[in-house]
């Protein structure tokens, strides 16, 4: 798992399937059932759209979004799929762009966070065209940081590699990566940590920042 640990990966799990088992807010519950699958399951948030986007407009009507939702495995009732897709919907459109989609269903970050993962990311892009390939990662990825690396387990070509597949769809792997899909993966990641402090920590030693 890239500039995390095994068991950062179980813990963000189990404290998803803890909370997911007392809330009520619908869209908190979907954000939830994503992060139920670690944090890949995060990753996944624009593959959700996608998938909900019959038409490629990148946006999404009620139909596609509880159609969308079913083909996910996304466990909501038809009054919590309207409050929410009403609660995507921030411009009362009656359709919910990629955009509106992406903001609310994030897992929430501090400014400070999300500043620390555009400096990693600004570290990453090594050609500075907002696309990571895997010639950007030697030159900006530590893994010496990586646990099994540490403990001799993966060479650095194998951090590497694996580093970028925890981006890539699981359906169309192309090994670029965006901002996007480096925010989504560590939004994820960041609902592991309980402080700005202990995040900031782990990034600042994994990307030598």
């Amino acid at each position: 798992m890239a500039a995390g640990t095994e068991l950062q990966e179980k813990e963000l799990i189990a404290k998803s399937k803890r909370m997911l088992a007392t809330t009520k807010d619908p869209i908190e519950r979907i954000r939830l059932q994503c992060l139920t699958r670690g944090v890949s399951g995060i990753k996944r948030i624009g593959q959700i759209f996608r998938i909900m986007d019959d038409d490629n407009s990148r946006r999404i009507s009620f139909g596609e979004f509880c159609k969308g939702s079913d083909d996910f495995g996304v466990e909501l009732t038809e009054e919590e799929r309207q409050e929410a897709f009403d609660g995507f919907d921030a411009d009362d459109s009656g359709l919910i762009s990629f955009d509106e989609f992406l903001v609310r269903l994030r897992p929430p970050m501090s400014h400070n966070r999300i500043s620390i993962i555009e400096k990693a990311f600004n570290k990453f892009d090594r050609s500075n065209d907002g696309i990571v390939t895997v010639a950007d990662v030697r030159g900006a990825y530590n893994a010496k940081h990586h646990p099994k690396f540490k403990n001799g387990e993966w060479t650095e070509e194998q951090v590497f590699g694996t580093f970028l597949k925890n981006f890539d769809s699981p359906t169309d792997p192309d090994l670029k990566v965006t901002k996007e899909e480096f925010i989504n993966y560590y939004a994820g990641l960041s609902a592991s940590f309980d402080t700005d402090m202990q995040f900031d920590y782990m990034m600042r030693n994994a990307w030598d920042l």
